[in-house]
């Protein structure tokens, strides 16, 4: 089978969907590898290090497309260019397919098999290819060191001749897998580390990382079968801002990773709580390409609000892009792999495996997919 690795052209973007050890990997299965040129450029991989693996170099992007039988990328293709995939080609990547559904669409009428990597089920087989996993955890680095960097003040506490400087205080408001390593990142860098999170059943995970949970009343609250926090109600949420809101007045860093598999981020940060923190203050809205959990935030921008500084960038991983570029590859790799006949030498799209019933959304001309059909109606 021939596997093509798009170039990434999507603006801004600077990461990588292989990098040349995963290509070894996929020729030693016995794949026949083709990469677009310059395609390793933005983490110094050239397009001879490529082929040192034993791929091909193309830099007929549409060509590339129309031979292909599978498509390897990033981000989710330009609907533009869905027309070139040949019929039964499988097209993996990111696809957004809640807030893409004329992309998915376009790829239903292709005759792809597109498969929908953050659909993937979080199960125990799936940890190896869980990218969503992978780059969270970097983005949740990635939101402290522009806590560090935007603070007008330090993280760790010092004891100098001059006197002792207390640590900064650091509210991490959800407890997901990015909010996790936010949480342990800012612990190392010395702060007073709280978090917040709507499933109680975290507090063991924020407490073993030497930080405290904070403690609000909800009522009955919980999470899905995928370990996603349920919608709260009205109520719920009244009484979420009220315990955040004293959190965040004594915060010296806020980092907000609320978001809703599915559906656009909850704004959990009002105009309200931000005038109760303190000037020099700063919010990072890590939800800020679904909506923003924070009010006022705006994409890709700083924004001042009564001093406290909205830090609302995107693609936080793509901040740290090689190593981002290195887990992203070995995710992609491990799905190959995993669904790879070694005897026959291809991609075996076996429709009653559960890994696949989750993340295959097109597939033979229809929407394959339950659980989109399930929610999009």
């Amino acid at each position: 089978m021939k596997i093509a690795v798009m170039k990434e052209i999507h603006p801004g973007e600077t990461r990588v969907p292989v990098i040349p050890p995963t290509v070894a990997k996929l020729v030693k299965l016995g794949a026949e590898v083709e990469v677009e040129s310059g395609l390793g450029a933005t983490c110094r991989y050239d397009d001879a290090a490529y082929e040192e693996t034993g791929a091909g170099i193309a830099d007929d992007r549409r060509k590339m497309l129309e031979t292909a039988d599978i498509v390897l990328r990033l981000r989710k293709p330009p609907i533009e260019e869905v027309k070139f995939l040949k019929k039964g080609c499988i097209h993996i990547s990111y696809l957004d397919p809640f807030n893409e559904k004329d992309l998915l669409e376009k790829l239903k009428a292709s005759g792809a098999s597109a498969v929908s990597l953050e659909m993937l089920p979080r199960t125990t087989i799936a940890q190896k290819m869980d990218v969503l996993s992978s780059q969270d955890n970097l983005g949740g680095y990635v939101a402290v060191m522009l806590g560090v960097e935007y603070l007008d003040r330090i993280f760790p506490m010092m004891t100098t001749p001059a006197g002792t400087i207390k640590p900064s205080r650091v509210f991490v408001i959800g407890v997901g897998v990015a909010g996790l390593q936010a949480i342990a990142t800012a612990r190392r860098m010395g702060a007073r580390v709280e978090a917040f999170d709507t499933r109680p059943v975290v507090e063991e995970q924020v407490k073993s990382l030497g930080a405290k949970f904070v403690k609000i009343d909800l009522g009955e609250t919980g999470q899905t079968k995928d370990g996603y926090a349920t919608k709260l109600t009205d109520e719920q949420v009244r009484r979420q801002k009220e315990g955040m809101a004293r959190a965040c007045a004594q915060a010296d860093v806020v980092i907000t990773t609320a978001q809703l598999f599915g559906r656009p981020a909850p704004r959990i940060v009002d105009q309200t709580m931000l005038s109760k923190m303190q000037p020099g203050s700063v919010v990072i809205d890590m939800a800020v390409e679904t909506g923003g959990n924070v009010e006022g935030s705006k994409l890709d921008e700083i924004v001042d609000i009564e001093g406290v500084k909205i830090v609302g960038f995107g693609n936080l991983p793509g901040r740290v892009p090689l190593t981002a570029s290195q887990v992203y590859s070995a995710n992609l790799g491990n799905f190959v792999e995993h669904f790879w006949d070694k005897e026959d030498k291809r991609f075996n799209l076996d429709l009653d495996d559960e890994l696949l019933k989750g993340c295959l959304m097109t597939h033979d001309g229809e929407i394959f997919s339950e659980t989109y059909k399930s929610i999009v109606k």
